[in-house]
């Protein structure tokens, strides 16, 4: 641990970026979905009150929740059709000039982004920082959606719109830092540019080796075109790259965190914990996870993705079990319930040291600089379809199944920490051509292991688009 931090003071200016992007990146994500739990209960009364002056009578009870679901999932159609248009734009220009001038996309550009100024030897933890500042995100969204900072009736207007902070710091800071030294050498071909920034963000230093890899991948991408998101689904090449990619993102939404922090208040509560006290006791779980993705952020150049990836899976699948157990038994043994409040606490740790984090590591790095652009703009529709679709089908999902619900996420981590654990290949410490070598094993079999992007007929570079 030691060594990895005395490492680290070498690359500040990469801790700076790592900082502005974050902080403009995936934190207001976190952050939106945390803090519009708190005004909750003063938004559906807003809501009444608007109906009752325009028409003189209330609302239903069951159309006020239907409206207050589509209020919550709806952020999750924007984040969409963003994602639909990103893909195109950071092809057709730099994705330092998106973020300045178009930041509803930073949650598709920041992992592609961290992943592409980090050397090789930290990629694990730059790429995990992403999860570590949406963690941060949706602790501050806690934090300030107390009622006795922005969480009061009054106040609420101004705890929704706090959100424009972030990236209020991320315009007047980004200026200052350079483009991606493999962007700068890829897509500028100026080595001169490249070398320059990596000077600045990995400071003085032999550098040779990774300049030398980032000229392996020009060359491969000398002989192909950047595919678009149907061709890459087609593209038998990619056929793995996408199972895996597909599998952790729909992994890392349907895993029960949701569910997790749904229960918290029901168990806390049943915990015999003063009412006034579940809010604070709520937002140390979100401390924990928080804690949780900085502890794996400095394990993942050690252990590698594929172990906190499936043993992430396998640990939470056990605490579901025994979280359905208890709180199945809660109102039979008064001391259950105890037990319900630890098991919460262990599937944030185990979530934030292990999928959490990693998902984002592994979808940067099995993708090349060409491909990678498509493969966000799929991880994106999932991401933010599946928040919309969880978003409303959720509440349904708790009314009819109560507890037994954690029996279908149970049942996904099993079958995913299975799959991960059988035909992820690791890519710590890997060049990306190979880990592409590695997943031609996979893609090809024993009938061509040797296949690389060369194969492609040279065409000139085209957008990514649907």
């Amino acid at each position: 641990m030691a060594a990895f931090f005395s490492n680290l003071v070498q690359f500040r200016g990469l801790l700076q970026m790592i900082l502005v992007l974050g902080i403009g990146g995936s934190f207001p994500y976190g952050f939106h979905i945390s803090v519009i739990n708190y005004p909750s209960v003063h938004i559906r009364k807003f809501i009444n009150e608007t109906w009752i002056d325009r028409h003189g009578s209330p609302l239903h009870p069951d159309t006020i929740m239907l409206l207050w679901s589509f209020i919550v999932s709806v952020y999750g159609i924007g984040g969409f059709l963003g994602s639909l248009c990103c893909g195109y734009l950071t092809t057709k220009y730099r994705k330092l000039f998106i973020l300045l001038y178009v930041q509803g996309f930073s949650l598709n550009i920041h992992p592609q982004y961290v992943g592409e100024i980090s050397p090789k030897k930290l990629r694990g933890f730059t790429n995990s920082t992403v999860a570590v500042f949406l963690t941060l995100g949706k602790l501050t969204g806690q934090v300030v959606g107390l009622r006795e900072i922005l969480g009061s009736e009054a106040l609420w207007p101004w705890l929704l719109a706090s959100s424009g902070l972030s990236a209020l710091v991320q315009l007047v800071t980004l200026p200052f830092f350079p483009d991606s030294p493999s962007y700068l050498l890829i897509q500028k071909g100026n080595e001169e540019a490249c070398r320059k920034a990596i000077r600045k963000l990995w400071g003085e230093g032999d550098h040779q080796a990774e300049i030398d890899d980032i000229m392996k991948e020009k060359g491969a991408m000398a002989s192909t075109k950047t595919l678009r998101v149907l061709e890459v689904i087609k593209e038998r090449s990619l056929r793995w790259q996408l199972y895996i990619l597909m599998t952790v993102m729909t992994t890392l939404q349907l895993c029960g965190i949701n569910a997790i922090y749904f229960y918290s208040f029901e168990v806390f509560h049943t915990a015999k914990f003063e009412e006034y006290l579940i809010p604070y006791v709520s937002l140390g779980v979100g401390l924990c996870e928080c804690l949780s993705s900085i502890l794996c952020s400095t394990l993942i150049d050690r252990f590698g993705r594929k172990v906190l990836l499936w043993g992430g899976y396998s640990l939470m699948c056990s605490v579901l079990a025994l979280l359905t157990m208890t709180l199945s038994l809660q109102h039979r043994f008064f001391w259950m319930h105890y037990f319900s409040v630890i098991l919460i606490f262990l599937f944030v740790v185990f979530y934030g040291i292990g999928p959490s984090g990693a998902t984002i590591s592994v979808m940067v790095e099995i993708f090349s600089q060409s491909y990678r652009p498509s493969a966000f703009l799929i991880v994106g529709c999932i991401n933010w379809m599946g928040l919309f679709v969880l978003g409303m089908i959720f509440p349904v999902i708790v009314d009819n199944l109560g507890p037994f619900c954690f029996l279908i996420f149970l049942g996904i981590l099993a079958l995913s920490a299975i799959f991960i654990y059988l035909y992820l290949p690791e890519t710590k410490g890997k060049s990306i051509m190979e880990i592409k070598a590695e997943f031609n094993k996979l893609n090809f079999g024993k009938k061509e292991t040797s296949v690389t992007e060369n194969n492609f007929p040279k065409e000139q570079l085209s957008c990514t688009k649907l």
